[in-house]
């Protein structure tokens, strides 16, 4: 009778103490796990508590904004991977837009064109026989220890990403012979890491950038970072703990694309290494394993010496649906912003994040202005092309309000390049809005409809992809403090 006593003394109290955890504790706001802003308490209304939409709403806020949430989330990932409690290869979520139009028909004289466009398949000889399991959400995790590398499956077809394709098009057709146009689809790690034991839960990723140029006109330019990638897959082109690559990765890139753009270009013997360490990105969040969290990285980037450049943001506010509410004026500031060590916003270290237009003028007087039109994989490319541009434009997918052939003109743009990683490219929605930003009026805000599906796509970017993506939250990132060289070197 003693120990039953015991037994309910001891279960009341834990049900107590949860009671007053969860009911009295100040609730999270924030998921630094997850990368995003947690349920917020609903506004009231008569119609919301008849319909029940605001009782549904309050259990979701609840369960969505509890206390402890992150440290809670740790707790399971910890006894998981103690236990090694792995999904099977079953369950696996295939990441890719399920909106990308069918595939055009191509005629003789295109396939002509074409013909050396094709990119050649990789093979992976680095870490084909690595054991791999399947996390949360569909995530590979290969290998273990210090070298685990979380994995995003890719589910586009070989028919995919025309959408991206007719952008690149349209552009070219819209600017004629004035403007230059490039394509470039920048691949995911799975491209180059996935085992052959998980080969079967990711699709090709060269298909699709294969049918992507296969579909461009044969005056716009493709770039094919995919073989350029391959050729240094050995070395730390992609981050392991983290859905982006690395700028290594974004250095081999912006070097293939300066040489199709026939513009000099320097190599890392002209950049400052530069290291935040300790580095654990968004993967951790969307595989729930506790392995990467115990396996973190160095996040390196490279400062460019011996070129002069003034940076100069057009800021954006956006609201919690992620759309455009106002434009804040031109302010010059830092391009690489600095956070400490063990950050995971790292990466927002190239202009501090996406909600912006970014405008880099360069003492590089070739009077070559480029604009590249990107996601935030395309964050790290413009910081290699200081000496290749006398001015750099960067606009991001999600966040633009002007006319896009009045900005081309009156900056005199000369070069557009599309710079998106696949999962983008084959979004027939990210497509739609670089061909609506020609004909938007200057200032015009998006309809309610594609609001819903732009914050849709930030979402499965930030969840599934994809995505930020640290980089993806509303909320500018928490900047430690500020490169004090860099800063000065901006200011010349």
């Amino acid at each position: 009778m003693t120990r039953n006593k015991i037994y309910i003394v001891l279960i009341a109290a834990v049900f107590i103490t949860f009671t007053v955890v969860f009911d009295t504790f100040p609730r999270s706001t924030y998921s630094e796990l997850e990368k995003r802003e947690l349920a917020s308490f609903p506004e009231f209304s008569f119609e919301k508590l008849f319909d029940g939409s605001f009782t549904r709403d309050v259990s979701s806020w609840f369960s969505d904004s509890e206390p402890f949430r992150d440290d809670l989330m740790s707790c399971s990932m910890q006894i998981k991977d103690l236990i090694r409690l792995t999904m099977s290869e079953d369950n696996v979520t295939f990441h890719a837009s399920t909106d990308a139009p069918a595939a055009v028909q191509e005629t003789e004289t295109d396939k002509d064109a074409i013909a050396n466009r094709n990119v050649d398949e990789y093979h992976n000889e680095l870490t084909a026989n690595e054991n791999a399991k399947i996390a949360n959400a569909g995530i590979i995790v290969v290998g273990t220890g210090d070298k685990v590398r979380a994995l995003m499956a890719y589910g586009g077809g070989s028919k995919g990403g025309v959408s991206y394709a007719g952008a690149a098009n349209k552009y070219k057709e819209t600017f004629g012979n004035k403007v230059n146009v490039y394509c470039m689809v920048i691949p995911t790690a799975a491209e180059y890491y996935c085992p052959e034991k998980a080969r079967k839960c990711t699709n090709s990723q060269q298909a699709t950038i294969n049918n992507i140029h296969a579909h461009l006109r044969p005056d716009v330019k493709a770039v094919d970072i995919y073989t350029i990638l391959g050729e240094h897959a050995a070395e730390d082109i992609y981050l392991r703990t983290d859905h982006h690559w690395a700028p290594l990765g974004a250095y081999y890139a912006a070097y293939k694309f300066a040489k199709v753009a026939g513009v000099p270009f320097r190599d890392l013997k002209h950049y400052d290494r530069k290291v935040v360490r300790n580095y654990v990105g968004s993967m951790y969040g969307y595989s729930k394993d506790a392995s990467l969290k115990n396996a973190p990285e160095d996040f390196v980037y490279y400062v460019p010496r011996g070129v002069q450049y003034t940076t100069t943001y057009i800021n954006y506010t956006i609201n919690s649906h992620y759309q455009v509410t106002g434009e804040q004026k031109p302010q010059k500031s830092i391009y690489f912003f600095k956070y400490r060590d063990g950050h995971s916003g790292a990466y927002c270290t190239f202009m501090g994040g996406d909600t912006k237009i970014t405008q880099v003028r360069t003492s590089t007087k070739n009077g070559r202005r480029v604009m590249i039109l990107k996601d935030s994989f395309g964050n790290a490319i413009p910081g290699y092309l200081f000496f290749s541009f006398e001015e750099i434009h960067v606009v991001d997918a999600r966040y633009f309000t002007k006319n896009m052939v009045d900005y081309v003109r009156e900056n005199k743009i000369t070069d557009i390049l599309f710079a998106n990683n696949i999962f983008n490219a084959y979004s027939g929605a990210v497509c739609k809005k670089y061909v609506h930003y020609l004909t938007q009026k200057h200032g015009a805000m998006a309809p309610k409809d594609e609001v819903k599906d732009e914050h849709a796509h930030a979402a499965h970017e930030r969840k599934d992809t994809v995505a930020h993506h640290a980089s993806h939250k509303k909320p500018e990132p928490a900047v430690d403090n500020v490169s004090e060289e860099a800063e000065k070197r901006e200011e010349e």
